[in-house]
C-alpha cells in the first residue's frame, strides 16, 4: 500500500479541488494520506515568486479557470468573499486539531468548504469562531507548539523540493497540481513509464539563457 503526503494551504482554490477530487480519482487503490498544512507563502517566498493572486491578468484566469475546473468535475466551489487573504488561521487550526499537526480529512474538508463554499470571508472573526468550536481543537491555535510544527512542515515540504500546493509526495516523487491527480493514478498503478529515463532526464534539461534581475 502507497502512502501519500498531500501539502496543503487552504488559500489556494487548486488544492481544494485536488482535496476533494482525490478519492474518485484514485478509487480501486489502497492507500494511505497524511495531510500536511503549509504555508504557500514561504514556499513563494523561498523560490522568489509571487503567487498567481499577486500578478495582474494571472489573478483573473485562476479565479476563472478554478470556477470553470469545479463546474466541470461537479465540484460545489464558490469564490470567498476576498482573495488572497492570510490563511495562518486556519493552517493553525487544523494544526491544533491533532496532537502531531497532522489533521484528518475531516478537519480538512471542514476549513476548505469554509473557505470555499458560500462565497463568504474566510477570515471573518465571527466565522472563525463557528468552526472553531465546530472542530474542538485539542490544542489552543496559539500556542508555541502549533506555531513551530507549521513551521516545520514547511520546512519539511521545502527540503523535499515542494514548491507549490497541493503537491501530494509519493515514494520520492513529487506531484503537484490539480491535474497532477492522472499521474498519481498512474503511478499507484505501478505504470512502466514512472521507472524509465523521462522522469530523471527532465531534471538534467540545461537552461539556454537566464534572466537577470
Amino acid at each position: 500500500m502507497k502512502h501519500i503526503t498531500f501539502y496543503l494551504d487552504f488559500i489556494s482554490p487548486y488544492a481544494y479541488l485536488a482535496f476533494e477530487a482525490l478519492p474518485e480519482a484514485l478509487i480501486g487503490h489502497s492507500y494511505s494520506v497524511t495531510y500536511k498544512p503549509v504555508l504557500f507563502a514561504a514556499l513563494l517566498r523561498h523560490n522568489g515568486q509571487l503567487g498567481p493572486a499577486e500578478i495582474p491578468g494571472k489573478r483573473d484566469w485562476t479565479y476563472r479557470q478554478v470556477l470553470w475546473l469545479a463546474h466541470q468535475h461537479g465540484i460545489d466551489m464558490q469564490m470567498p468573499a476576498s482573495h488572497p487573504f492570510n490563511p495562518l488561521a486556519l493552517l493553525r487550526l487544523a494544526l491544533a486539531s491533532d496532537a502531531q499537526g497532522q489533521p484528518n480529512r475531516h478537519v480538512c474538508e471542514t476549513l476548505f468548504r469554509h473557505v470555499w463554499c458560500g462565497g463568504a470571508e474566510a477570515t471573518d472573526a465571527d466565522r472563525l469562531k463557528h468552526v472553531t468550536q465546530q472542530l474542538g481543537p485539542h490544542r489552543s491555535v496559539d500556542s508555541e507548539d502549533v506555531k513551530t510544527q507549521l513551521k516545520a512542515h514547511t520546512d519539511e515540504a521545502i527540503a523535499r523540493g515542494v514548491f507549490g500546493v497541493p503537491t501530494m509526495a509519493v515514494d520520492d516523487k513529487l506531484f503537484w497540481g490539480f491535474d497532477a491527480l492522472p499521474m498519481v493514478k498512474q503511478y499507484l498503478d505501478e505504470d512502466a513509464w514512472f521507472a524509465g529515463p523521462d522522469w530523471e532526464a527532465a531534471a538534467r534539461v540545461p537552461a539556454a539563457v537566464k534572466r537577470t534581475k
